[in-house]
C-alpha cells in the first residue's frame, strides 16, 4: 500500500459532512436587503430608477410592433407608451400593496400580442377607404373591449378563491418547468434579437456580466455598487457608444433595416411625444364590444394568469420570501385581473402581467426590497405623464434591451431549476416529469410558432379566428405547456404515501399551504392597515 505524504501511514477516510448535500433552503440566503428591509433612501431611488430602465423594453416593443399596424404613427405609439407606463405604475403599487405584497413589477405581456395582431387583422376593420389614423381608432377601441372582458376572468378566479384550489396541487416538482420555462421560454427575445445589431448589443452583454459578476470580485471596497447598478453603468456606456457611431455615419449606407436597429435616431418619440399628457381614460372614444375577440383575449389572459404565478414564485424565491401561500396567489391573480381592466379603460393595446426580466434583476442586484419596486412604480407615472423626458429613455436601441434580457431571463429560469433541491433526484417518476415537461415546453411552442411563420397562420386555421386564437396562443407559451404538463403528471402519477410525497418535495411546502400556518407567511404577505378583514385568506 503506498505511503501518503510524508507520513507513510494510509489516507485517513473523508469525514461523513463530506458526502452531505448541500442543505435546502426555504428561503434564498445572501440576499441583502429582503421584501421588509429596504436600503438607504438614496440607494433605493437609484435601483427604483434601473427598474424603470429594465421594464421599459417590453413598454417600448410591443408598441411598436402593433401601433403600425393598427395604422398610426410616431405620436400614437409615443402616446401608446405613455399609456402603459401610466397603467405599469399603477398595477405595480396596487400589486405591492394589497395583491402579493412581493416586489413584483406589473407591465405589458407579450402574451396578448398574437390576440391584438388577430383583432387588427378582423375583417370589420378591413376598411380601404378609411384614414390611417381613424382605423388606429377603431382597432383601440376593439382591443379596449376586448381587454375590458377578459379582465373578467382573472377577477372572478382571483378573488373568488378558484385559482386558490388550483395552484394548492403545485409542488415543488411541478414548480420546477413553470418556473424554468418562464424564464427560459423567452430566449426569443435574448439573443436573436441583440444579433441584428451585433456591434451595440454584444458590447452592452460583455460589459453588463464583467461589472455584475467579475468587477466585485477584483475590488476590495466598494465592491456591491458594481454588482446593484451594472444595468445603469452598462447601458450608459452602451448607449453613449451607440450615439457616436450614429453620429459618425457609422450606418449611413446600412440596410433600412439595420438603420431602424442600430440608429439612436430613429425611434421618433421624442419628437412624437407631448411635454405634458396625462393618461386619461377612453382617449379614442367608448370600446367597442365582440364577442369572439373578447373570447381570444381570455384565452391569452389564462396563458398570461400561469406565467404569472411562475412569475411570482420566482420573485418570493428572489426576494428571500418563503414559498407563496396559495390564497395570495389567488388574491395576487384578482388584482392582476384589475390591471388588465385598467389596460382596457387606458387603452395600452396589451394585457398585463409579471414583468418577467424585474424579477431577473431582483437577483442581480440581490435587492428585493418592496420600496425599490414601489419607488419604480413612481418613476413610470412620473415619465408616463412628462412625455418628452420618458421618450428620451424609451429610445434605448432594442440591441442593448435584448442583450439585458440574455442575463435577466436565465436568472428566472435558474430559479425554477433551484426548485430541485426540494425533490428527490434519484427518482423515475421525477426524471420523467422534469424531463418531459421542459422538452416538451421548447418543442411545442417551436412547432407552433415555425408553422405560424410559414403559413402565415397557425396549425389550428378555422373561418373562426377567435377560436385559433384560443388553441393556438396557449401552445405558443412554453410556461403554459411546461406547467400543464408538469401539473397533470405530478397529480395523476401520484400514490398517496409518504415516500411520493417526499419525492415531489411537499414536506418541504406543507407548512407553507396556509397563510396563518408559519408566521414568516404573515410577515411578507400580510396586507397593511388591517385591511385582512376585506381580502381574508382563503
Amino acid at each position: 500500500m503506498a505511503g501518503g505524504g510524508g507520513g507513510g501511514g494510509a489516507t485517513p477516510p473523508p469525514k461523513q459532512d463530506e458526502f452531505q448535500p448541500h442543505p435546502v433552503k426555504d428561503q434564498l440566503p445572501n440576499v441583502s436587503y429582503c421584501i421588509t428591509s429596504p436600503p438607504p433612501w438614496p440607494e433605493a431611488i437609484m435601483l427604483g430608477f434601473q427598474h424603470y430602465l429594465v421594464m421599459l423594453g417590453t413598454t417600448v416593443l410591443i408598441p411598436t410592433a402593433l401601433v403600425s399596424q393598427m395604422g398610426g404613427g410616431n405620436e400614437e405609439k409615443a402616446m401608446l407608451i405613455q399609456n402603459h407606463l401610466f397603467v405599469a405604475g399603477i398595477n405595480t403599487l396596487i400589486q405591492t400593496l394589497f395583491g402579493t405584497r412581493l416586489p413584483a413589477v406589473i407591465g405589458g405581456s407579450f402574451t396578448f400580442v398574437p390576440t391584438t395582431i388577430s383583432i387588427i387583422l378582423a375583417s370589420r376593420y378591413d376598411d380601404d377607404i378609411m384614414h390611417p389614423r381613424e382605423k388606429f381608432k377603431r382597432i383601440m377601441r376593439g382591443t379596449q373591449g376586448a381587454l375590458i372582458v377578459a379582465s373578467s376572468l382573472q377577477i372572478i378566479v382571483g378573488f373568488s378563491g378558484l385559482w386558490c384550489h388550483v395552484v394548492r396541487f403545485i409542488s415543488p416538482l411541478s414548480a420546477v418547468p413553470l418556473v424554468a420555462l418562464t424564464g427560459f421560454g423567452l430566449y426569443e427575445l435574448g439573443f436573436p434579437m441583440l444579433a441584428k445589431c451585433i456591434e451595440i448589443g454584444l458590447p452592452e452583454i460583455v460589459i453588463l456580466v464583467f461589472l455584475s459578476q467579475f468587477m466585485p470580485h477584483m475590488m476590495k471596497g466598494g465592491r456591491h455598487i458594481f454588482a446593484r447598478f451594472a444595468v445603469i453603468f452598462s447601458v450608459i456606456i452602451v448607449w453613449v457608444y451607440a450615439i457616436i457611431l450614429t453620429g459618425c455615419g457609422a450606418y449611413k449606407n446600412a440596410e433600412h433595416e439595420t438603420q431602424d436597429t442600430c440608429r439612436t435616431d430613429r425611434a421618433g418619440l421624442i419628437h412624437g411625444a407631448s411635454w405634458i399628457s396625462p393618461p386619461i381614460p377612453f382617449r379614442w372614444g367608448a370600446p367597442t364590444f365582440d364577442a369572439g375577440e373578447a373570447f381570444a383575449m381570455m384565452a391569452a389572459s389564462f396563458v398570461a394568469q400561469i406565467e404569472s404565478t411562475g412569475g411570482f414564485i420566482a420573485v418570493a424565491r428572489f426576494a428571500s420570501a418563503t414559498p407563496v401561500p396559495p390564497s395570495v396567489l389567488s388574491r395576487g391573480i384578482g388584482w392582476q385581473g384589475v390591471g388588465i381592466l385598467l389596460s382596457g379603460i387606458f387603452g395600452t393595446g396589451n394585457g398585463s402581467s409579471v414583468s418577467i426580466e424585474n424579477a431577473g434583476l431582483l437577483a442581480l442586484t440581490r435587492v428585493g426590497s418592496r420600496r425599490v419596486v414601489q419607488i419604480s412604480a413612481g418613476f413610470m407615472i412620473f415619465f408616463s405623464i412628462l412625455g418628452k423626458f420618458g421618450a428620451v429613455f424609451a429610445s434605448i436601441p432594442m440591441p442593448i434591451v435584448a442583450a439585458l434580457y440574455c442575463l435577466l431571463f436565465s436568472q428566472v429560469g435558474s430559479a425554477g431549476l433551484s426548485f430541485l433541491q426540494f425533490c428527490n433526484l434519484n427518482s423515475f417518476r421525477t426524471k420523467f416529469i422534469i424531463g418531459f415537461s421542459i422538452f416538451m415546453g421548447f418543442s411545442v411552442p417551436q412547432y407552433f410558432k415555425e408553422y405560424t411563420a410559414i403559413k402565415q397562420y397557425g396549425p389550428v386555421h378555422t373561418n373562426a379566428r377567435w377560436f385559433n386564437d384560443m388553441i393556438n396562443v396557449p401552445f405558443s407559451s412554453g410556461a403554459f405547456v411546461a406547467g400543464i404538463l408538469a401539473l397533470f403528471f405530478d397529480v395523476t402519477l401520484h400514490k398517496s404515501d409518504n415516500q411520493t410525497r417526499k419525492d415531489r418535495g411537499m414536506h418541504w411546502w406543507d407548512r407553507f399551504s396556509s397563510f396563518k400556518t408559519d408566521t414568516r407567511s404573515e410577515e411578507f404577505y400580510s396586507l397593511p392597515f388591517n385591511l385582512n378583514k376585506f381580502f381574508p385568506s382563503v
